[in-house]
Formats: structure tokens, C-alpha cells, sequence
């Protein structure tokens, strides 16, 4: 078949809104059971709702929580944790209320009595006592203040599973508490705790407190912590042996307790571990003998590895969401020279298909069993862009990005054209991207869109140094490093520079924001969710972010000018291309305000601007309705922005003060 020849941003793409929302599903919070696979689907065509499902040995793939319960938890607000499976039993987070459930073998779920007004995460079962173990973060109200929250309270709590008992506060005092875990015997309880100013990737502390007879803890000893460092994921292996990843180093990387010594266990240059946002992330587990498998970062790419005596090898298995989890020993599956090996459940992430849950028959295993996937492959390999990393100059060093050039097989673009490019600055802003296919990136580069994805500085996955680029930098390093990306692009005669656009949600918002308001590079942008004013951010985000511009910009009130110097909502008169916004009215962490201010003040100056608020929503939009407008509103924004008709749209979108499409 001949390819047609069309406009950039014109092609006719096989990544349908119907694709994104209704027929993709989200696949996450792996766990493993004895021979049963556990994982979480979230679901746009429920209204984001995440149930969860278990694959048992036989092969049958069960949902056990149907809606409208709804597996989750706002602890932090982003959660993580909302669930946990031992022997068969089940607890979970039920995010709509907060409330948790248990389910017993193959009973129906029944509630826990827990404190009204309090969430609870990080569920882990007590082998000595009929309880769970969890963190509970207090949103009760004070009776002399009616409708003031309190500064929310972190503790470590027992649930009891059975009436003989009450919830009890196991331990309390630090700002916030993460990761409690039981040794096999419980008889010890490792926790991870920090404090404002501090983040959770800035510094924590690793605590040890002996188990008392009768469920309580003797005072806890801090293992590791005491300098600057920061610990994730503590785990005690089957023989109760303590291990846990730091960044001593400048690299997060596992070490093992042995006596009262701290030793690593594979020193590496890359990353094992990464930045707490949620609870129960797994960068490492355990196998049935001596050895480790854990999850390894390198240039922004995850795969999966096997330590043993100190050394790392790679496994064929290739890109992964987080550390595979090895099934129930079965000393029947055969490995290489005749060894026993190890099965494995794990979401696979590559760059030429969708996410997918395998399960892999060996630990060398080639071609893995798929037993679920996130979207049908409906996007023909000739139309699939596969990201390229790319490390290009930008502020006297070297930044790093994936780039993904247009692509789709049924379609060139005229000769001596060049495509608009799209850059996309992720949240966090201590997060990552990486090249693992992803539908909201072909949905552009098949659509006849560059896209570039910026792991500016201040990105986990390159290193201590590479992620505290950022501090105090908030505004400027992210921004360059965006800049710098598009403009590398342009130079190699890859996109059209009169078509530059930025987009981001969250911190990637500001970024976006940010660069609009201080560089004249882009000539368009889009914030979801995205930060305007530091000030009313500094003063309305939730308790767990509250003091995270410290880091990134400065305290307060020592440094209100600068938060004042930074925010984009005081640099409109800077601004001079077309903006669209995306909010949810519910959001806590971004409050609408945000997006209001800064719209009302494009409209008093007449700058075109397109605002979408959305019922409902929250931060990060779950609902397939909302998606769908979404990605139409966005993508005719640019075509009347840059002159050009993408066809298809269900929606126009309402543009204010337009005076041109941009020639």
C-alpha cells in the first residue's frame, strides 16, 4: 500500500481516544502469593476505578473486588501500599472513603473497624498475632475548630483481625513513617521515618525496635540514617537477614546488616531504588536460595538483574515497572545445566508493545508467558516510534532525554516540511521518564508529531548529583534543560522550530509554565494540573509535599521574593504564546486556584487561553470521559494554534483572544 501524503499533525492514527480509555487499562502493584499472582487494574471506563485480580496456579484469572469497591488509598495522596496478601487473605484500602476490608479465602469482603476520618497504607500481616500492621495518617477535625484539619499525623497502627482486640498506635512522633516490616519470626520491626524540611529522597532514617511478648515495641534503635542519606524499601530475607537500598554512595544501591555492620552487597554505578512517592515499591526480592533479583536504572532504563557474591548479572528479560516477583518455589521447573530454578511474575514494560503481565517459566526464561495486557497491540510495528535516549549540552553539562521521531506507515509528509515537536516535562519533579511504550506518546508521534520526553536535572535514575541539580534551581534547570532538548532538535533539522510546544502535568505543569513566562523558545504550551503561583502552593498543598519547595526553591519566609521571582502567574507580561489548561476541581495537591489565577490574568490582558475544569477529578484525571476530551482538546488546540486540521475531533476547542493561527 502507498503511503498517503499529508500535512504533519494531519495523520490518521491507529491510537483511537477509544484506545487510550476504554480499551487500555493500567497495570500495577505487583505482588505474589505462594503460586498466585496479584496485581492492580485500573480502569478509565469505570472511572479510574483499580480493582484488583489474582491469576491462580491453574491459570484462572479472578477479580477480587468488584466495584464499586475501589482499591486505594490518599495516604500522601498518591498513595501506593493499598493492599497486601498473605496465605490467601486479603486486606485493602478502599479509596473513596478510606475504609479497609478483608477478604478471607473465598468469602466476601468484610470491613475492619478503623478510626473515622483516617487513611491507612503499607498493610503488612503479624505472624505472632492476629493483626495487621500498617501506617495511618490522622485527618480528624478538632472539636474546638469545626472543619479545620489538624496537621495530619503519621503513625504506625495494628488492625486487629478478629474482635479481641482494638486498633493500637504501635509508633508515633516523627513527621512522617513508611515501610514497617516484621522479621519472619516477629520478633523485630524495621520502619523508615523523616521530618520536614526534608523529603523522603533527601534523608530518612532506618529504625530497629525488638518485638515485645504482647505486640508493643521496646525503643527503637536508628540503624542507618544518621547522616544524610536517603534509605527505601528496608526487607528482611526468609533467614532474617536485613537488607535495604541507600544513596550513601551517590547511587541507590542494597546493602545487608551482618552483625552490627552495614556492608553492601553489589556496589554499582546505577541505580537500585528510587524516590518514595508511593508505599510498597519494590526494587529487589528475594529467591528461594542465596540470591537476589532486584530492578536496575541505567540511563533511564529499568531492567531486571540477579546479584549474587557481589556481582550483577543481567537478565533477558528486558524492561521492567518495578523488581519482578518470584512464584512459590517448584523445585520441578529445570533451569540451565540442570539446575532448580526460579519462576517469576513480572510487568513488562518494552518500547514496541504495550505493558503486559508475564510470567516467566525460569530466570533466563526468553520468551515468557503473557497473561495480561494493558492495551490490544493495534498499532502496526511500521507505526510504532521506539525512543531514542539522547544526551545533549544544556547549562554547562550534559542533560538526557528520549527522543521519538513521527512515524506512521500510512502517511509521509511533504517534501521540505519539518513536524511540530511536543516536549514533555514530566511531574515530580523528582521523578523519571523512560522509553518503555507508552499510548500518550504515540498518540502524537503517530499523529505526525516529534516528541522529545526531558529527564532534565533534578530526575532520578542518573544519580545523587543528577537529581540535586535541582535544588534550590526549581524553575530554571528543568526549564533549560526543556529548552535545550528542543532546540538540539531543531539544530539537527529534526522538527520545525516556529512549532515548538511544551506540556506537562503537576511539577511538569510549572516547568511548562515556567518556560513560557521566561523563554521565547515555545510557541505554544499545555499545563495539566500545573503549578502557577509557588506562594499558594507553598500555602494549600497537601502535608506531604508542604515543605518540599524548601529544597527546591528556598524556605520561608526568607525566601518569599524568590518564590515570587519563580512563580509564573507574576510573569505574564512575559508570555506571548497560547496556553491551554486542564484542572481537576477535587484536586488537593494542585489546588484549582492555581489554574484559575493564572487564567483570569491571560484574560485581563486578552493572551489567547483555552481553561477545562473538570468535576470530579482529582490530581491526574481517572475518568475515560475526561480523557477522551482531553486528548481532543489538546491536540485541536495545536491545530488552530499552528493552522493545521487534525481530523477526527469530537470536540472544537474554545480558544479566547486567538488572533492568528501561527503561520
Amino acid at each position: 500500500m502507498t503511503a498517503r501524503l499529508a500535512p504533519y499533525g494531519t495523520w490518521v492514527s491507529p491510537v483511537t481516544t477509544d484506545l487510550m480509555t476504554e480499551a487500555a487499562v493500567g497495570l500495577g502493584g505487583l505482588t505474589v502469593d505462594g503460586s498466585d499472582v496479584y496485581w492492580l487494574e485500573t480502569r478509565p471506563s469505570e472511572g479510574g476505578r483499580a480493582t484488583l485480580l489474582q491469576r491462580r496456579r491453574d491459570g484462572a484469572i479472578v477479580e477480587r473486588t468488584p466495584a464499586p469497591l475501589y482499591v486505594g488509598t490518599r495516604v500522601h495522596e498518591y498513595g501506593g501500599g493499598a493492599f497486601a496478601v498473605q496465605k490467601g487473605t486479603i486486606v485493602f484500602s478502599d479509596r473513596r472513603d478510606g475504609s479497609v476490608w478483608l477478604i478471607e479465602g473465598e468469602g466476601a469482603p468484610r470491613q475492619i473497624p478503623t478510626q473515622p476520618n483516617c487513611r491507612y497504607a503499607d498493610f503488612i500481616f503479624d505472624p505472632l498475632h492476629p493483626r495487621l500492621l500498617c501506617i495511618r495518617e490522622d485527618h480528624r477535625v478538632t472539636a474546638a475548630e469545626p472543619g479545620v484539619h489538624v496537621d495530619t499525623k503519621a503513625t504506625i497502627v495494628s488492625l486487629p483481625l478478629d474482635a479481641s482486640d482494638k486498633e493500637r498506635v504501635i509508633v508515633e512522633g516523627p513527621d512522617f513513617l513508611s515501610s514497617p516490616r516484621l522479621s519472619p519470626d516477629g520478633k523485630h520491626l524495621v520502619f523508615l521515618s523523616w521530618d520536614h524540611p526534608n523529603m523522603p529522597w533527601d534523608w530518612t532514617r532506618l529504625h530497629l525496635a525488638p518485638m515485645t511478648l504482647y505486640g508493643s515495641i521496646t525503643p527503637a534503635v536508628i540503624l542507618a540514617g544518621r547522616d544524610r542519606e536517603s534509605i527505601v524499601q528496608p526487607a528482611f530475607s526468609p533467614d532474617g537477614t536485613l537488607h535495604f537500598c541507600s544513596d550513601r554512595t551517590g547511587w541507590w544501591n542494597l546493602y545487608v546488616l551482618r552483625g552490627d555492620k552495614i556492608l553492601p552487597v553489589a556496589p554499582v554505578e546505577a541505580e537500585i531504588g528510587g524516590p518514595h512517592w508511593v508505599f510498597a515499591q519494590h526494587y529487589y526480592a528475594f529467591l528461594s536460595d542465596t540470591r537476589l533479583i532486584a530492578a536496575i536504572v541505567r540511563n533511564g532504563i529499568r531492567t531486571a538483574c540477579i546479584i549474587e557474591n557481589g556481582t550483577i548479572e543481567d537478565l533477558p528479560l528486558g524492561q521492567v515497572l518495578d523488581c519482578p516477583q518470584p512464584l512459590a518455589f517448584d523445585d520441578r521447573v529445570r533451569g540451565i545445566g540442570g539446575g532448580a530454578e526460579q519462576e517469576l511474575a513480572f510487568i513488562a514494560t518494552p518500547p514496541t508493545a504495550p505493558p503486559a503481565l508475564k510470567r516467566a517459566a525460569h530466570l533466563h526464561d526468553s520468551a515468557p508467558e503473557i497473561l495480561r495486557v494493558s492495551a490490544p497491540p493495534v498499532i502496526p510495528e511500521g507505526s510504532i516510534s521506539i525512543g531514542e535516549p539522547i544526551d545533549y549540552p544544556s547549562r554547562g553539562t550534559i542533560a538526557h532525554a528520549f527522543w521519538y521521531a513521527p512515524k506512521n506507515a500510512d502517511y509521509n509528509a511533504p517534501e521540505g516540511t519539518l513536524p511540530p515537536l511536543v516536549v514533555l516535562s514530566h511531574g515530580g519533579p523528582t521523578s523519571m521518564t523512560t522509553n518503555h511504550f507508552a499510548l500518550a506518546v504515540q498518540w502524537w508521534t503517530s499523529r505526525g508529531f516529534g516528541v522529545v520526553d526531558v529527564n532534565y536535572g533534578g530526575s532520578t535514575g542518573y544519580g545523587r548529583d543528577y537529581r540535586r541539580a535541582l535544588d534550590g534551581q526549581w524553575g530554571i534547570v528543568d526549564v533549560e534543560d526543556c529548552r535545550a532538548a528542543a532546540l538540539h532538535l531543531a539544530a539537527k533539522g529534526l522538527v520545525d522550530p516556529q512549532r515548538l510546544v511544551i506540556r506537562g502535568g503537576s511539577a511538569g505543569g510549572f516547568t511548562t509554565l515556567a518556560a513560557l513566562t521566561s523563554t521565547d523558545t515555545f510557541k505554544a504550551g499545555a499545563s495539566l494540573y500545573g503549578v502557577a503561583d509557588l506562594m499558594l502552593l507553598a500555602r494549600d498543598t497537601h502535608k506531604f509535599e508542604s515543605r518540599y519547595l524548601d529544597g527546591l526553591v528556598g524556605p520561608l519566609p526568607e525566601a518569599e521574593s524568590l518564590y515570587a521571582e519563580r512563580s509564573p502567574i507574576n510573569h505574564i507580561d512575559r508570555l506571548a504564546c497560547p496556553v491551554i489548561f486542564f484542572q481537576g476541581e477535587d484536586d488537593k495537591t494542585v489546588p484549582p486556584n492555581q489554574a484559575e489565577t493564572m487564567v483570569a490574568a491571560l484574560e485581563a490582558r486578552h493572551l489567547p487561553v483555552a481553561f477545562y475544569l473538570f468535576a470530579g477529578e482529582g490530581h491526574g484525571f481517572r475518568k475515560a470521559e475526561t480523557q477522551r476530551r482531553v486528548l481532543d482538546l489538546e491536540l485541536g488546540f495545536y491545530g488552530r494554534v499552528f493552522g493545521f486540521e487534525p481530523p477526527g475531533l469530537s470536540e472544537r476547542v474554545v480558544i479566547r483572544d486567538l488572533p492568528f493561527p501561527i503561520s
